[in-house]
């Protein structure tokens, strides 16, 4: 990345695909951080940027990028190995961390706040971007994170529960698996494989951010 490139990124403040740390954190908060860039559509996390854009630096670009690297493959499963740089503005250090989106979904967060390590999968949380915050993902999202890895070959074939359910996100322009379960006359655990299959295809889109998920038309 050139001086200009990463300048533009910080003038367009933090997103989607971008995030802004004054200094290294804590090794969790790192962790799920770049988790959720894996499990998205990967993304820059800055290092030595204060949320307002102002570049603050660091002060030992060795020893932070070596607590990140420790980070990445200790606390990450499976681990990341995104690519770092070092970039010098205004006379001071910005640490680039870019994370590509990953084919080995989901990535989960191995410790706790207190740095314990959860040896049980269900203990270890996934995160996903959702706009500029990391958030902890929903067993649905999780569904849809491990089916992503194999979507080469996935074809759409429109039965009669898949036209009861566009024909009530034509009328109602959302619904939970639950509803969809209903409506269809299926169990709810089929609901979610079917809904999930339509998201893979990206013909509907998945929504985590309320208390309930729910699902609508793409587009």
């Amino acid at each position: 990345m050139t001086r200009r490139q990463l300048k533009e990124i910080i003038a367009a403040g933090e997103s989607e695909t971008v995030e802004f740390k004054r200094k290294f954190s804590s090794d969790a908060k790192i962790a799920k951080e770049l988790i959720a860039f894996a499990n998205s559509k990967g993304g820059y996390l800055l290092i030595g940027v204060d949320d307002d854009k102002a570049i603050v630096g660091v002060r030992s670009e060795k020893e932070e990028i070596g607590q990140l690297e420790a980070v990445c493959y200790y606390h990450i499963d499976p681990p990341l190995d995104p690519r770092i740089e070092v970039i010098t503005i205004e006379h001071k250090d910005v640490i680039v961390l870019q994370v590509e989106e990953s084919d080995k979904k989901p990535h989960r967060l191995v410790v706790d706040a207190h740095g314990r390590f959860l040896d049980k999968l269900h203990e270890r949380p996934v995160f996903v971007r959702e706009g500029s915050t990391a958030l902890q993902a929903s067993k649905e999202v999780i569904k849809v994170l491990e089916a992503s890895n194999g979507m080469e070959g996935v074809t759409l074939s429109i039965g009669r529960h898949e036209r009861r359910l566009f024909e009530y996100l034509e009328a109602k322009q959302r619904i939970t698996a639950k509803e969809f379960a209903s409506i269809a006359n299926i169990s709810e655990r089929r609901a979610v494989r079917l809904l999930i299959r339509l998201v893979r295809i990206g013909i509907i889109r998945l929504y985590s951010h309320e208390k309930i998920d729910y699902y609508t038309l793409v587009g």
